[in-house]
C-alpha cells in the first residue's frame, strides 16, 4: 500500500508539473517503485524487466526526445475537460469490469488451481528448464512471444522511416556527449565491458534465473548508449554502425521465426521445438535458447535505433 501510494503521488506530480526534465525524472522514480512493486509480488521476471526498460533505457530515451525540443510545456490551448471526461469514464468501466475478478493470492482463482498447477508439474518435464516464466513465455506461449517480438521489428522499422538515423558528430557538446570528462570517461571505460558481460549472462542464464532476451537486449543497448554519451556520436557510430541495425532487427525475426519453420519442414507445429532434437525435451531446451537468442538481438537493435534516431538529431530552432 505504501508503494501504491506513493506512485499515486508521483502520477499526479507529473501531471501537474510543467518542467518536462523534472517529469521524466519522476517516470524513472514512477518505474523503479513499480519494479520494487513487482518484487513485493514475487514477479521477478516483470521486476527485472521494469527496472531495466521504465527506469533505465526509457529514462534515456526520452531525454533524448527532450534535447530535440523545449524544456517546458506549453499551457494546452484547448479546455482539458472532455480529454478528463473520456478518462474517467474509461477508468469507471475498468473498475467495473475488475469487480468480478478474484482478489490476488486468491487460493481459489482458477489461475490457482488450473493454470499455475499445470506449470509448476509439467514445465520441468516438458521444457527442462526450472524457471516457469521462460519456458511460459518461450515455449508454451511461443507464438505470443514471436508477436512481440514482430511488433517491436515493426516499432524500429516506424522509428526509422519517421526520424532517419543521421551518423553524428564526434564529442558533440550537449546530452550526448559529456565532453572532456577524463574520470567519466575512464569509469565508463570499466563499466562497459561489465555491462556487456552481465547483459549476456541474462541472455544465456534466463532458463535458470531471471533474465531471457527482452532484458538482455536492453541491457547490451544500454552499455552502448552510455559508451555514445560518453564519447560521443561519431565514435558509437564507428562501433555500431547504423546500417547494421536494421539487419540485426530482422536477424532476430528471422532466427525466431526459423525455428518455427524448421518444426514445420520436420513435420512438427510451428515453433515445437521438439523437432530440434532426437530428445524432445533437450529440443525443448534447445529451442527456447534460440528463440531467446533473436528476441535480444531485435530488441537490441531496435533501443538503439531508437537513441541514435534521437540523439543525431540537432534541436528545434
Amino acid at each position: 500500500m505504501t508503494l501504491l501510494g506513493f506512485l499515486v503521488l508521483i502520477a499526479v506530480a507529473a501531471i501537474r508539473l510543467r518542467d518536462l526534465f523534472a517529469v521524466v525524472m519522476l517516470f524513472g522514480v514512477y518505474s523503479l517503485l513499480t519494479a520494487a512493486l513487482f518484487m513485493n509480488l514475487d514477479a521477478v521476471d516483470v521486476a527485472f524487466t521494469e527496472a531495466a526498460v521504465g527506469a533505465g533505457v526509457s529514462t534515456v530515451l526520452m531525454l533524448s526526445g527532450l534535447h530535440l525540443t523545449s524544456r517546458w510545456e506549453q499551457r494546452p490551448k484547448r479546455s482539458p475537460l472532455l480529454p478528463l471526461l473520456v478518462v474517467g469514464v474509461t477508468g469507471a468501466v475498468l473498475v467495473h469490469a475488475m469487480l468480478d475478478a478474484p482478489f490476488v493470492g486468491d487460493p481459489q482463482a482458477p489461475v490457482q488451481t488450473h493454470v499455475t498447477p499445470y506449470y509448476i508439474a509439467n514445465a520441468p518435464v516438458e521444457v527442462g528448464m526450472p524457471n516457469m516464466v521462460t519456458a511460459v513465455l518461450a515455449s508454451y506461449r511461443g507464438y505470443d512471444t514471436f508477436g512481440e517480438t514482430v511488433v517491436i521489428f515493426t516499432a524500429g522499422l516506424a522509428v526509422m522511416l519517421l526520424l532517419g538515423i543521421q551518423q553524428g558528430t564526434h564529442n558533440r557538446p550537449g546530452l550526448n556527449a559529456i565532453g572532456d570528462q577524463l574520470v567519466l570517461r575512464s569509469v565508463v571505460k570499466l563499466l562497459v565491458p561489465a555491462i556487456l558481460l552481465y547483459a549476456l549472462y541474462v541472455q544465456f542464464h534466463g532458463d535458470f534465473g531471471a533474465g531471457g532476451g527482452f532484458q538482455a537486449g536492453v541491457i547490451f543497448a544500454t552499455g552502448f548508449v552510455l559508451y555514445d554519451l560518453a564519447f560521443g556520436e561519431g565514435d558509437a557510430r564507428t562501433v555500431v554502425p547504423p546500417g547494421w541495425l536494421h539487419r540485426l532487427a530482422a536477424l532476430g525475426v528471422l532466427i525466431y521465426g526459423g525455428v518455427g519453420v524448421y518444426a514445420l519442414l520436420a513435420g512438427k507445429p510451428f515453433l515445437d521445438y521438439s523437432a530440434l532434437s532426437a530428445d524432445p525435451v533437450a529440443g525443448q531446451h534447445l529451442g527456447v535458447l534460440l528463440v531467446e537468442l533473436g528476441v535480444g538481438i531485435t530488441v537490441f537493435a531496435v533501443i538503439l535505433t531508437i537513441f541514435y534516431a534521437f540523439s543525431g538529431r540537432g534541436r528545434r530552432a
